[in-house]
């Protein structure tokens, strides 16, 4: 079972997403979490896809999208590091992102199988860790972080936009 990561191996940053992660295996965890996502969004309407909450604020398109960039570009980094690359790695502007994907182009339906893609990805990549590799070190946006930490980051950051979308949107 993979260890909770201690709050040396990331930036506290991310402290609030690890603490929304349950006590449970995190691949249990993935797959549980990426089942209830697509669950989710598989009632919304085409119609409703388009919601924001507020002036500002991301369509519900536009915060599945966010989760899917962000899971990709955080797995990526995980390969990385766990692979022993010790070549610090940049951050990522997560609004260009979205200002540039054209999420409203698409559909809900297209989206969600393009987050069940990469989800799939993220756990089939965790089962390729080996365990000597978790606790290795590199560095992100000028601090360092552990492939563990990683892991549950990634977790963190879709349950975080998935209890907003659940209390802001539903």
């Amino acid at each position: 079972m993979l260890q909770r990561p201690e709050s040396h191996e990331y930036a506290p940053f991310f402290a609030g997403y690890i603490s929304t992660v349950q006590n449970e295996e995190i691949f249990t965890f993935l797959q549980r979490q990426g089942e209830e996502i697509a669950a989710l969004f598989t009632q919304v309407t085409e119609a409703q896809s388009d919601h924001r909450y507020a002036e500002g604020k991301w369509s519900l398109k536009e915060v599945l999208g966010h989760i899917t960039d962000t899971e990709r570009v955080m797995s990526y980094r995980l390969m990385r590091i766990a692979r022993g690359d010790t070549t610090p790695l940049p951050g990522f502007d997560q609004d260009v992102l979205i200002e540039n994907g054209s999420l409203g182009d698409f559909t809900l339906a297209t989206l969600l199988a393009d987050f069940q893609a990469v989800r799939q990805a993220s756990i089939s990549l965790l089962h390729t860790i080996p365990a000597s590799a978790w606790l290795r070190e590199g560095n992100v946006s000028g601090r360092d972080v552990t492939a563990r930490s990683l892991a549950y980051i990634i977790a963190g950051h879709s349950q975080h936009h998935l209890n907003i979308v659940k209390e802001r949107y539903l």
